[in-house]
């Protein structure tokens, strides 16, 4: 009998590396100063020119924020029903963290699609690592929200005078919900690339998944029969989970939020494969 060796080509073996955790670290830490430098020029040219700068950043989701509030408890006397006594004060701040887990999401993903042909003078650069463009979107994103959490705790404070403990598992909460927006923020650059409609095709998308996800409406005001629906969004398992350690001082739902994790990081893996593969013939196409 003849032993037989099976060879992995080497197509393959850098495929498989681009599904790999401490590969894909490794390689963003390699371009952590570009990455800096991008971001904060991004957060800053955001607002570049205008009176109040950064503080649009808390501006425009308290204006958003004053709006919902009104229409949903006000207009249509809206509650949670966690808190015996809910006031208004409480469900726009059960509202609020519910917007700005719902943005890191959103804003990424509604700016992926496009995010390479608004940077086509880097594609014919061989040197410069496109795959940073997404992260940098995302970290500038992540500052706004960091903003918007800031007003949060202090109205949590002002109404509850303390913030529970459970607070400190926000960024564990946060973990899966950044890994998934980068996942198809990554799949979504690439494909934007080849499909040039795909920009507002996601646009209605994220629009449509708003109104899914229970922000301004508890789960319990779906239909039983339909929660199950609305249980399998990941976008609702992140926003119950950052409600119930920021607001409720409740742990997150472990068994979801393990399940959350793990599709998460199969979608960072697949979508950053998926750009890695891809981005070779961005070149020929912009």
């Amino acid at each position: 009998m003849s032993d037989t060796i099976t060879t992995i080509s080497p197509r393959r073996m850098k495929a498989a590396g681009f599904l790999n955790p401490f590969r894909i670290a490794v390689h963003i830490w390699h371009h952590r100063n570009l990455i800096r430098q991008l971001t904060w020029r991004e957060v800053v040219g955001r607002y570049k020119g205008s009176v109040v700068g950064l503080g649009w950043s808390i501006i425009q989701p308290l204006i958003m924020l004053i709006i919902y509030t009104f229409v949903f408890s006000v207009i249509f006397s809206a509650r949670w029903g966690v808190e015996p006594e809910e006031g208004r004060a409480a469900f726009a701040l059960t509202l609020f963290i519910g917007l700005i887990t719902f943005s890191l999401f959103a804003e990424v993903v509604n700016a992926a699609p496009t995010i390479i042909l608004a940077h086509a003078n880097y594609v014919k650069k061989v040197v410069f690592p496109l795959e940073i463009l997404i992260l940098v979107r995302f970290l500038s994103v992540t500052i706004s929200a960091l903003f918007s959490l800031t007003v949060l705790l202090i109205g949590i404070l002002t109404v509850y005078h303390s913030i529970p403990l459970t607070a400190l598992l926000l960024p564990l909460v946060w973990l899966p919900m950044m890994m998934f927006s980068l996942g198809w923020g990554y799949f979504l650059a690439s494909i934007g690339v080849f499909v040039r409609d795909i920009g507002a095709t996601i646009n209605i998308f994220t629009t449509m998944l708003f109104f899914l996800t229970p922000i301004f409406y508890p789960i319990t005001a779906v239909p039983e029969n339909l929660r199950v629906i609305f249980r399998i969004n990941p976008i609702a398992i992140f926003v119950e989970d950052a409600r119930r350690v920021v607001i409720w001082g409740l742990t997150p739902d472990w068994p979801w939020f393990f399940a959350g994790l793990v599709l998460s990081a199969l979608m960072l893996m697949f979508g950053y494969a998926w750009f890695m593969k891809s981005k070779k013939t961005f070149a020929d196409v912009v």
